[in-house]
């Protein structure tokens, strides 16, 4: 039986004379946490766009449990983009009313019970939320939903170490565990302990695939470490990517 939830076959996007994307050959397969690993600028939030159906691809093609991206798989991928895109006017029990009215897949309970550990009342305004508050009722929102694949674009970037352990337990405790897990970051450290494997993108192309276990049995040393070293050639040295 082919497991495969996502298929990428020369996947190239252009903006004007720049090449976001290029020739992008991949597979993953369901039930899995998957990195997708690279410094600003190297494509991961083009790719993850491409796969919401929100740009089309400029060659090559990808589909979703056999579907290119659109009304079928809508229903089936849940999206995290890199930025709060609710109005601020909206209360938690209006997001939970419009992520309930609009997926089937939505659980309501599981929305309500993770805002309350986060001391989120219904009656709460965005605008008068945290910058952290506020992405993370965005992220229960996203985890609240039964979905074949969940692309989260940098969900930890901006936020302090704290914040960032409870959005990784978030993730780990709610996804649906049939379905696959993407997550775009340059902050690898942090992450890496819930990773079943890494994409490597440099420049638009995959440099690296590959799952965690062999990673550190074949190179003896850390997915982090490994990033390091692959992209310190380019200049790219210490912590910042």
């Amino acid at each position: 039986m082919d497991n495969t939830l996502i298929r990428c076959a020369g996947l190239t996007k252009r903006f004007g004379a720049k090449e976001a994307l290029r020739g992008v050959d991949l597979e993953l397969g369901s039930g899995r946490i998957v990195g997708l690993l690279g410094p600003n600028g190297s494509g991961k939030t083009t790719l993850i766009k491409i796969l919401n159906g929100l740009l089309t691809p400029t060659e090559g093609f990808v589909l979703i449990s056999g579907f290119e991206p659109g009304v079928e798989t809508h229903a089936r991928v849940s999206y995290l983009p890199d930025r709060m895109y609710f109005a601020d006017w909206m209360k938690a029990a209006d997001l939970v009313d419009f992520f309930s009215d609009f997926y089937a897949d939505f659980d309501r309970q599981k929305a309500s019970e993770m805002c309350a550990a986060l001391h989120i009342a219904p009656g709460d305004r965005i605008k008068t939320m945290s910058k952290g508050t506020k992405e993370k009722l965005q992220l229960v929102m996203v985890m609240s939903r039964a979905a074949e694949l969940y692309l989260l674009d940098e969900p930890i970037a901006g936020v302090d170490p704290a914040a960032r352990d409870f959005i990784l337990n978030t993730i780990l405790t709610n996804y649906n565990e049939n379905g696959t897990v993407l997550i775009s970051t340059h902050l690898i450290s942090d992450i890496e302990r819930v990773l079943d494997e890494v994409v490597f993108l440099k420049e638009g192309q995959i440099v690296c695939h590959d799952t965690v276990d062999n990673i550190r049995e074949n190179a003896g040393k850390s997915v982090d470490a490994l990033f390091r070293e692959m992209f310190r050639a380019e200049g790219m040295e210490g912590g910042v990517f």
